[in-house]
C-alpha cells in the first residue's frame, strides 16, 4: 500500500509542478503588452514603428542616422518581455545639397546654348564670361545672363564685329 501512496503522491507533485509551470508562463508578459512598451521606445524616432509576436519585436521603417537607429534598438531590446529584435529598417541617405553656385549654373548653361562660342565660370554668384561673342550678340546674352539675377557678371569675353 506505500508503493501505492507513493505512486499517488508522484502524481500530485507532478500535476503541481506542471500547473506551477503553467500559470508562470502564463504571468509572462504579454505580446500587446510588450508592444505597448516597445511602442514608447520608439515613440522618438518618427516613421519608426514595432510589431511584436511571440515576445520578437521587429523594428521597421527609416532611422535619420546609424546612432538614431542603434539607440532605438537598444531601447526596444531593454523592454521587458523582449526576445529579440528583428531589424527590418533603413536608413535615410543623406539630403543633396545643392549650391546656390551649382542651380546658377545650371540656369547660365541653359541661358548659354544659343551662344556655343561663349564659356562661363561661376564662383560665389559671381559669372565670368570666357570667349567670343559678336558684337549684336553681346546684349541678348548679357540680358538672358542678368534674368538669372547673379551677384555679378564679369564680361572677359572678346567681342568681335
Amino acid at each position: 500500500m506505500s508503493a501505492k501512496i507513493h505512486s499517488r503522491t508522484r502524481h500530485v507533485v507532478s500535476a503541481v509542478a506542471l500547473s506551477l509551470a503553467f500559470a508562470l508562463a502564463a504571468c509572462g508578459p504579454k505580446d500587446a503588452d510588450i508592444k505597448a512598451a516597445a511602442d514608447t521606445a520608439v515613440a522618438s524616432a518618427a516613421g519608426v514603428s514595432v510589431a511584436v509576436a511571440n515576445g520578437v519585436a521587429t523594428v521597421s521603417g527609416e532611422f535619420a542616422d546609424d546612432a538614431t537607429r542603434t539607440a532605438t534598438l537598444a531601447r526596444v531590446a531593454a523592454v521587458k518581455g523582449v526576445k529579440s529584435v528583428a531589424d527590418s529598417s533603413t536608413i535615410a541617405p543623406p539630403p543633396v545639397v545643392i549650391s546656390p553656385d551649382d542651380a546658377l549654373r545650371t540656369s547660365v548653361m541653359a541661358a548659354l546654348a544659343a551662344f556655343p562660342t561663349l564659356t562661363a565660370t561661376i564662383s560665389d554668384g559671381v559669372i565670368t564670361l570666357n570667349g567670343e561673342i559678336k558684337k549684336a550678340d553681346l546684349p541678348l546674352a548679357m540680358q538672358a545672363l542678368s534674368a538669372l539675377n547673379p551677384k555679378k557678371i564679369d564680361n572677359k569675353a572678346t567681342v568681335k564685329k
